[in-house]
């Protein structure tokens, strides 16, 4: 049996206090030093958090902060949001747009780097500010529609009918509003040649009263096919209310994959790996890719080599049956699907 402190019981006391989740977003932790004393770090770690910060903000929701060991600077959800000076340091090859997303813009929000499908880029914010995101320098004021604008950029797919497949993405395309994902998607469903939708979010991971029921409504309703993609890189992201909202997902229709990416630190080691793997599957979700690391500027401090990455996998394939092995890639620009390693 696990013990909590009382500080633990007080976060997960407010966790699981009933709030919209809009509420919850608004209400995230943005200031490194709060961040640092609600989980008891020493303050030698104020400094670093204050730099990062200003590189890339601090964003926290308490939901997610109700996971995170009180008092460790080495727990993986930390290192996950934790701003550090290592990030202002310039590293050879780590870049502002390492997968070259500006040169794949034919409308605004509107990605297309490959054959099928296009990717939307529906809104800007995030629930929780991963350090090594690879658009944490992406000009969101630059791709940021109207709705006539974005009837524009739709045009672009209904003139395309080798596109069957539209991925809401962003930032987090669910701290979009209801009402404005109900009204794209009904747009979407208009294109005759589109099968499926397609949605990459971290948010009903981070902030499990996201899958409410104004979401499961228009998206149940959708006769395209639905995949979510959600993004978990430890297993002591998954607790009970992920499980639920999952689940409430899966009763909807929706397919529910994982991708992870692996980071130094956080996530590399085969144990670490496997029980990922095994907790998501309890979960009802598949993995799917495990990326190494997008060469992002201020990220360099989580890469892992790919030779310890393939050894890694290797070991992982001896561990764990086919249906829970992710396939480990690298999204190399210009080509034409992300590459196995």
């Amino acid at each position: 049996m696990i013990t909590r402190s009382p500080a633990a019981l007080q976060r997960q006391t407010i966790a699981s206090t009933p709030r919209h989740w809009q509420q919850q977003l608004s209400g995230a932790i943005r200031d490194p030093l709060e961040l640092c004393q609600r989980l008891s770090l020493d303050p030698t770690w104020l400094s670093g958090a204050q730099l990062g910060h200003r590189l890339f903000e601090v964003r926290v929701p308490e939901a997610y902060l109700a996971r995170i060991r009180p008092g460790d600077p080495d727990d993986p959800l930390l290192r996950q949001v934790l701003p550090l000076s290592a990030e202002g340091d310039e590293q050879p090859g780590y870049v502002v747009d390492p997968l070259h997303e500006a040169e794949h813009g034919p409308r605004q929000g509107l990605i297309h780097k490959y054959a099928g499908r296009v990717l939307l880029i529906v809104s800007p914010a995030c629930a929780v500010n991963c350090r090594y995101c690879f658009r944490r320098h992406f000009p969101y004021q630059d791709n940021a529609p109207s709705r006539a604008e974005w009837d524009d950029s739709l045009d672009y797919l209904r003139a395309d009918s080798s596109i069957h497949e539209a991925i809401l993405s962003g930032g987090d395309p669910l701290a979009a509003s209801d009402r404005q994902l109900a009204w794209l998607v009904e747009r979407l469903e208009g294109i005759s040649h589109l099968k499926r939708l397609r949605i990459h979010t971290r948010l009903p991971v981070v902030i499990p009263d996201r899958v409410d029921d104004a979401l499961l409504g228009w998206l149940g309703k959708s006769h395209l096919q639905k995949v979510m993609v959600l993004h978990i890189n430890h297993a002591n992201e998954i607790d009970d209310a992920v499980i639920n909202a999952c689940q409430r997902l899966r009763d909807a229709g929706v397919t529910l994959l994982n991708q992870s990416v692996l980071l130094r630190g956080v996530n590399d080691s085969v144990g670490t790996l496997a029980a990922l793997s095994e907790r998501l599957f309890e979960a009802g979700i598949l993995p799917y890719y495990l990326h190494v690391l997008d060469p992002v500027a201020g990220a360099a401090h989580f890469n892992v080599p790919d030779d310890q990455a393939r050894d890694l996998v290797a070991a992982l394939r001896t561990r764990l049956s086919g249906f829970l092995m992710p396939t480990l890639v690298r999204e190399i620009p210009g080509e034409a699907s992300k590459t196995p390693l």
